[in-house]
């Protein structure tokens, strides 16, 4: 027995060491992005502009994938914006815009990087909003020098939410309590299985009001066109479509992307330019409407707030994924 142990041992080495080896990679890392034509690809021009997509929650997170990886999505935007820096054959960048905004943070971090991108390059920026762009996804485009709509684009919700869930009645009913030991009255703030307290509204209320202030500032501060007598309706967290927000001058002109490649070419002062987009080896881009993973990637973001991330500063009521990993309070629309 020992010596047949022995040889198989011996033999399973042996194999081993003969057999090639297979590595499967279920957590591979960012793949390079290259520019693909997508309009105007017999321009007689080398000249581009560049087109980078936003879409779906703006969340400075991994999104998963079916295999557990996945991009972070502000990570990939900022990668774009860098690689239309570098390229001195794009003028110009479009940022195509579908989201219906995100965290607080990440939303910022996006305006402010796409700013710092104009003030650095000197290159001309246009929003294109697509089927959204609201709350943290119009906020990024205020960083633009330009914002083009689709007159059926759904815009606006400028304004900040803080969702809470209290369940702690519910479980009472059925004899269960929660008792948190904290070090303070506001540690255990929003905790879903306590009682919520009028005083951590209180606070939370503080917190929501600055960003407000913030959002609302940049608003009066980057819509010129925007008149004082509708800065409160513009401001008070309602939708409106891209129709209406060119009327209030929330957007500069109707259109889609060929009004934006239009646009752009005119801000850089070129008269023809291929646009492009940054994709990987595996992302088909035949025209600028292609979606690629990053976009699915934050898409299924949605679907994981909408189902489980009723977030809550302390917790959250559900089981898919971490609820905790991105804050509790959000530029965005949730209808």
């Amino acid at each position: 027995g020992a010596a047949r142990g022995v040889a198989v041992c011996g033999l399973a080495m042996l194999l081993g060491a003969c057999s090639p080896t297979i590595r499967v990679d279920l957590l591979p890392g960012p793949e390079p992005l290259e520019p693909v034509v997508v309009l105007e690809k017999d321009a007689r021009s080398s000249q581009r502009v560049a087109m980078i997509e936003l879409r779906g929650l703006l969340v400075d997170s991994v999104r998963p994938t079916l295999l557990g990886g996945g991009e972070n999505p502000v990570d990939r935007f900022i990668a774009q914006l860098n690689l239309a820096e570098e390229d001195p054959r794009v003028k110009a960048v479009i940022v195509r815009v579908s989201s219906p905004g995100g965290t607080v943070t990440s939303s910022h971090i996006l305006y402010t990087e796409l700013s710092a991108f104009r003030e650095r390059s000197g290159k001309p920026v246009v929003v294109s909003i697509g089927e959204v762009a609201a709350s943290g996804g119009y906020y990024v485009a205020l960083g633009a020098d330009e914002i083009v709509a689709e007159p059926t684009s759904i815009t606006g919700s400028i304004g900040v939410i803080v969702p809470t869930v209290n369940v702690s009645k519910g479980l009472g009913m059925i004899g269960i309590t929660s008792r948190s030991v904290v070090s303070g009255p506001n540690k255990d703030m929003a905790n879903p299985l306590e009682p919520m307290q009028e005083r951590h509204f209180e606070v939370l209320q503080e917190l929501v009001d600055g960003s407000y202030a913030r959002f609302r500032g940049l608003v009066v501060a980057r819509r010129p066109a925007l008149k004082e007598a509708d800065v409160g309706l513009a401001t008070d967290g309602r939708i409106f479509s891209g129709e209406r927000a060119h009327e209030l001058g929330l957007v500069d002109s109707l259109g889609g992307v060929r009004e934006a490649h239009a646009r752009a070419k005119a801000l850089a002062g070129v008269e023809r330019a291929q646009l492009v987009r940054y994709v990987t080896a595996g992302e088909l881009a035949r025209t600028p409407y292609a979606a690629g993973p990053a976009a699915a990637g934050a898409q299924q973001g949605e679907r994981e707030f909408n189902l489980v991330q009723l977030n809550v500063p302390g917790g959250a009521v559900g089981g898919l994924g971490n609820p905790m990993e991105t804050g509790g309070i959000y530029y965005l629309w949730m209808p």
